[in-house]
């Protein structure tokens, strides 16, 4: 009985919802796109947290071999830098092919046709392995490898991954920050709103009480009201946050095409989904729960009083 309780009170105040229909969709798509807001800045900090991943892997050790060293003594040093459990691929580039790639690259091709010799030195490029792909990882790498005698110099050029890893960092605060204060207003929303419902129904309250209603019986119609708020609220912003992913696809493309790369945009996992929808039905309970502990309890019978 309890429960069918609960169950047909539920229902009721669903009800209730749709008897008013624009007020109550206007309401829930004001909570939907408030919503959204720390939905759609989850979503993006959790693609930024997956690009910086790709950045860390993106780190590369440059070996600049001394001017003396022969093509069969670098082979042999690629082949040595090749056994090191650091090291995930090796790529050699000859001196040749060094002024080949600059001359396609800087434009100054004739220019260079000037010259009497090859100014430029050739490189061992060294791919790290995963555990060692972050910029402290490389580090370490790179001083190891600079040891090998046919290295004059190495270089590893990772600071611009810190000062984005550091921005990121900051985003991540800053998301937090703003996700609690506009969760903290889709509450206050909500426990405004059934506020005035208390307000509209006082009558109905005085006479519950005065047929001997308890507290509990009165407030439960409102604490699902705001359950219903919630709930409907969080699939909203689950829609909202979805279309706008799904319009950014095409131009996401575009970027990926122009830039040689994959983008893609990941949305809610189902279980991101699941939570979105169990806080927001909490929110809204929470904030009705608010409201109603202090409105009905203020209500009196009038003979009461």
């Amino acid at each position: 009985m309890f429960f069918i309780r609960h169950l047909q009170q539920a229902l009721a105040s669903l009800g209730e919802l749709w008897r008013v229909p624009a007020s109550s969709l206007l309401t829930m798509a004001v909570l939907g796109v408030s919503l959204s807001l720390p939905t759609t800045l989850h979503v993006l900090l959790k693609n930024g947290e997956q690009l910086r991943s790709t950045w860390d892997n993106a780190a590369e050790v440059s070996l600049f071999l001394k001017e003396h060293v022969s093509k069969e003594q670098a082979a042999k040093a690629v082949n040595r830098i090749k056994l090191y459990p650091q090291v995930s691929k090796v790529i050699y580039v000859s001196q040749e092919q060094a002024l080949t790639e600059f001359k396609q690259l800087s434009g100054f091709g004739e220019a260079l046709s000037y010259l009497d010799s090859n100014p430029l030195p050739a490189v061992i490029l060294v791919t790290p392995t995963s555990q060692f792909s972050s910029p402290e990882g490389a580090r370490e790498l790179l001083e190891v490898l600079e040891q090998q005698n046919e290295v004059a110099f190495g270089k590893l050029d990772v600071t611009w991954l810190e000062k984005l890893s550091a921005i990121v960092d900051l985003l991540k605060d800053a998301v937090f920050a703003l996700g609690f204060l506009l969760l903290l207003a889709v509450t206050l929303v909500i426990a405004n709103t059934i506020r005035l419902s208390i307000l509209n129904r006082r009558e109905e309250i005085e006479i519950l009480k005065l047929v001997g209603a308890t507290d509990n019986f009165i407030r439960r119609p409102f604490l699902y009201t705001g359950f219903w708020y919630g709930l409907i609220g969080g699939v909203i912003a689950w829609v909202c946050v979805s279309l706008m992913l799904w319009s950014l696809e095409g131009a996401l493309s575009a970027l990926a095409n122009e830039l040689d790369t994959d983008l893609m945009l990941d949305g809610l996992a189902f279980s991101e989904f699941l939570i979105l929808i169990v806080l927001s039905a909490w929110l809204g309970w929470l904030g009705a729960y608010f409201s109603v502990t202090r409105h009905v309890n203020e209500i009196e019978p009038e003979n009461q009083m």
